[in-house]
């Protein structure tokens, strides 16, 4: 027989059993509603988040045709130049004819040296030759009686030996004054100072009355018909890149000027200081190049493809250069890259893209990494 206190106990465990399980319902349908409310919270976020995305211009890299160029400097010289002095024996300069900057032709007078001196010991050896002229024709004339009389016994055969040989005598006199004075004239023609070729007159460092010689060293400066050149100074590693015929502009410092050129030799040494190499292109005359100044190189060393993009897109930071992109899901990420040549339609990208990237071109600085944006696609121009 159970007890009522036994029956009391048994609704106890009954009631509280019919709590609990109520109570765990009641739980796990508020748990159940709460992750609902969150999941859609966040799908809500997710969604504001995607409506309120910042709108960025990207360009969509892509190969193109590029030039490899090197830059150099250096300093503009004549290709060929041609130091003029004294030639013959010199003497008090009379007139200067020419000024630096001024074109001349092949033994055109550059200065004219006085010669009066000269002039006359040109006159007494002219008279010299008349003087053994006329030794000459008597010797002659002598020789002539003598060979009229031999054969009649008044002159004997040593006589007329004698005779011969004066007047082989003679004639070997007018030949020598005769070179003697050609020399003079020779010497005379070489007072005055010529141009050994046609060219450009560069310096001038005479002036009339200054008394010149074989020392006085040189008198002008010519640049042979006109030709400059640019040695351009380029690393060793570069010096390899360079060949013969490589085309090349020079810009003159200071100038917006552009002159087409070529390279017509390379050093075939290497500074063993500054570990570069001299490299030298052939320009045509123009008025603003200098010999002397310094010029601006860019030598055309080969073309391949590479993306081209604009300058904006390429950042800098301590570990080198980047870009940021844009990828699949509209997330910007960083990718670290390559710079190669820069030109005035932008920058090469030497490594880092393939080609086909959403590149940042603008506001890159203002975007984080893993930022959701909106990339508006920007045209690329033929």
């Amino acid at each position: 027989m159970v007890s009522a206190t036994d029956g009391d106990a048994s609704r106890r465990k009954r009631v509280f059993l019919i709590l609990s399980l109520i109570l765990a319902v009641v739980i796990l349908a508020g748990a159940y509603a709460a992750f609902s409310v969150m999941r859609s919270g966040n799908e809500g976020d997710a969604a504001t988040k995607g409506r309120n995305a910042p709108r960025v211009t990207v360009l969509v890299a892509s190969n193109r045709s590029v030039e490899t160029i090197l830059s150099a400097t250096g300093s503009v010289a004549a290709r060929r130049e041609m130091p003029v002095g004294v030639v013959g024996e010199g003497g008090q300069v009379q007139r200067v004819l020419v000024e630096p900057g001024q074109w001349v032709k092949q033994g055109q007078v550059l200065a004219v040296i006085d010669r009066d001196v000269q002039s006359q010991q040109a006159e007494a050896l002219s008279a010299s030759i008349r003087v053994a002229q006329a030794d000459a024709e008597l010797a002659q004339a002598e020789l002539a009686r003598a060979e009229a009389l031999v054969s009649r016994g008044f002159i004997s055969k040593a006589d007329l030996d004698r005779k011969r040989a004066t007047r082989d005598a003679a004639q070997a006199r007018v030949r020598v004054a005769q070179a003697q004075y050609r020399e003079s004239l020779a010497r005379n023609a070489r007072l005055n100072i010529v141009a050994p070729a046609g060219g450009l007159v560069l310096t001038r460092d005479v002036e009339p009355g200054q008394i010149v010689g074989a020392g006085s060293g040189t008198l002008f400066r010519m640049a042979r018909d006109g030709e400059m050149e640019m040695l351009a100074r380029l690393s060793e590693a570069d010096l390899q890149r360079v060949s013969v015929g490589t085309r090349a502009t020079v810009t003159p410092v200071g100038t917006d000027l552009t002159i087409t050129g070529q390279v017509w030799q390379i050093s075939p040494v290497v500074d063993p200081q500054t570990r570069q190499g001299t490299v030298r292109i052939s320009v045509p005359y123009h008025m603003l190049l200098r010999p002397g100044g310094f010029a601006d190189a860019r030598l055309i060393v080969g073309a391949g493809e590479a993306p081209m993009l604009p300058e904006s897109a390429v950042q800098s930071s301590p570990d080198g250069s980047y870009v940021l992109i844009v990828d699949d899901k509209n997330i910007v990420r960083r990718r670290n890259v390559t710079v190669g040549t820069v030109t005035d339609q932008g920058v090469a990208i030497a490594g880092g893209l393939t080609g086909g990237e959403k590149v940042v071109i603008l506001a890159g600085s203002f975007l984080n990494i893993g930022d959701t944006v909106k990339p508006v696609v920007q045209k690329v121009t033929p």
